[in-house]
């Protein structure tokens, strides 16, 4: 597995970055030395868990290209809370170009870092679901094609989150945005529209492919590190739930990915070369109902008359992730 196990000391602990661990396993976050790649100051959300990955995903990177490490960032929430002009809480090298090429422009930095012989300094990518999924697809899909040696990584909180709550194509079904209304009879956003793009780099048979939640950092880290120690096209899709588009309780993100993890609604694994390696396996699935009612986009589920048939093609959908990605645990590690 990828991930460091949880050990009975660490159990109902305050400590940040798991310090009672021996120094070796101890979180990137729980050192002194810590890069602190995105600083405070930034104006994100309270409660945002898309902050909360970039920090632990950036740092990660940086501990394993000791420090020699370049960021392009798509226009999304990460680019304008972390970089209201004329100030930045970036820390490292860092650019932004458009909404669209934020992989086109690493696979140039890439390539002018080959040209100059710098195989010591690392590329990563990274933007939210609508610069990945929607608008930046095909610039993505030709870095995936042609193997450019980046780090793309994306932080999925399901919409257009900064300019309004729209539906992105990584929007689930049922759920409320400003494009997708509560109303109607089939409210909130269609089924079987949209795209899973983990499945679609697997497809591309890039040599790694990993899904991770801020609800599991040591994991998220871990896949980070992973991934650097790999040369090619590598992709990192982490779910980030958002307070503010998702209508839960700022206190909630943790629990909100975990419970996405354990309903099945979000699959989490590793894969190299289109085969996935390891999973995240879910010891007791949950029902998608403990998933959904704490957030206010499926309010309408949860009415008068709940929308019962709706709910249970949410629970099907989860269902069929347990089965195809095999995330139901064996009875013999329970």
């Amino acid at each position: 597995m990828s991930f460091q196990p949880v050990k009975f000391y660490q159990t109902g602990t305050f400590t940040v970055g798991n310090r009672l661990l021996p120094p070796e396993e101890r979180s990137v976050q729980s050192s002194a030395k810590r890069f602190n790649s995105i600083n405070s100051g930034h104006r994100a959300c309270q409660g945002c868990g898309e902050a909360l990955g970039a920090r632990y995903a950036i740092d990660a990177a940086m501990e394993a290209a000791d420090g020699q490490l370049i960021a392009a960032n798509a226009t999304g929430c990460l680019e304008v809370f972390s970089t209201p002009y004329p100030e930045t809480s970036w820390q490292i090298p860092w650019i932004h170009s458009l909404f669209g090429n934020t992989a086109a422009v690493a696979t140039g930095i890439a390539a002018a870092l080959k040209v100059k012989g710098r195989h010591d300094v690392r590329v990563v990518a990274q933007g939210g679901d609508g610069g990945t999924t929607d608008i930046g697809f095909g610039c993505l899909s030709g870095m995936f094609e042609r193997n450019d040696d980046v780090l793309y990584i994306c932080y999925d909180n399901g919409g257009y989150m900064n300019t309004g709550v729209q539906r992105s194509s990584a929007t689930p079904a049922a759920a409320r945005t400003s494009t997708t209304p509560a109303v109607g009879p089939a409210p909130g956003n269609v089924f079987g529209q949209g795209k899973f793009l983990p499945a679609i780099a697997l497809a591309h048979d890039i040599p790694y492919v990993a899904t991770a939640t801020v609800a599991d950092l040591r994991d998220l880290e871990a896949k980070v590190r992973r991934a650097m120690e790999i040369r090619g096209a590598r992709y990192i899709h982490i779910l980030v739930p958002c307070p503010l588009g998702w209508g839960h309780a700022s206190h909630d993100t943790i629990k909100m990915a975990r419970l996405a993890k354990e309903t099945g609604i979000f699959p989490v694994f590793e894969a190299e070369h289109g085969e996935i390696k390891s999973v995240l396996a879910i010891r007791r699935p949950l029902p998608v109902e403990d998933y959904l009612k704490p957030q206010k986009r499926y309010a309408h589920l949860f009415g008068k008359t709940p929308a019962v048939a709706t709910i249970a093609h949410i629970q099907a959908l989860a269902d069929k992730n347990i089965r195809k990605y095999r995330l139901q645990a064996r009875k013999e590690d329970h």
